[in-house]
Order: structure tokens, then sequence, then C-alpha cells
């Protein structure tokens, strides 16, 4: 009982919350899955400040819309919309022919469009 204790008194100050503003790679993609759950997704550019020991380039991270009303804006966004989001990081599982797989993405709870 005192592991469980001491892990609920560890989950007090998690935090998963992500805040990103960049630009859509390519238009969103809406599917149905197999569940009969439907979803959108897109990839998200964010530019990645120089450091010393690193050049600048850009983070693309993959996004994904569950709830309708997100869901409706990000079928409106194109290629090169600039964004930010607020959501929460998650590992989403499948199977393939090859096995299980695997990939973190966003799951977006806020979209706003600059």
């Amino acid at each position: 009982m005192a592991a469980i204790a001491k892990a609920d008194q560890a989950t007090k100050h998690d935090v998963n919350e992500i805040h990103l503003a960049g630009r859509i790679s390519v238009d969103p993609i809406s599917r149905e899955l197999p569940s009969g759950d439907r979803v959108v997704t897109w990839r998200l550019i964010v530019a990645r400040p120089k450091t010393s020991d690193r050049e600048s380039g850009v983070d693309t991270i993959d996004c994904a819309a569950w709830a309708a009303p997100i869901q409706r804006k990000a079928e409106r966004l194109v290629a090169g919309a600039e964004v930010a989001i607020v959501g929460h990081l998650r590992r989403r599982f499948w199977r393939t022919p090859a096995g299980p797989a695997s990939r973190y993405e966003v799951e977006v709870t806020q979209l706003r469009r600059f």
C-alpha cells in the first residue's frame, strides 16, 4: 500500500502539456480507423533555434485531432498554414502486417490559426 500511495503522490506534479507554433507541412488527412473512430492527422513544422553546438533546423511533429470540434478546424487547414496548438504527448500503438508499431504524436486539444 505504501508504494501505491507514493506513486499517487508523485503524479500530483506530473504535467503532460505541449504548446507549439509552426506551419502545416501538408494538408491534413481524415481517416476512419478499424475501431470506427475518426482521426484527423497532420505534421507540424517547428523551427529549432540555433545553439552554440548545433545549427538551426526544424522538427516535424505528428499531430492528431480526436475531438470533433478540433477535427473540423483541422480539416480547413492547408499546407503552409501557420498555427498554434496545445495538446498532450501520446504514444499510439497499432498492428501492421509486419507486426506491432507505435509512434509518438501530439493529441491536439486546442488549435488556432494565425
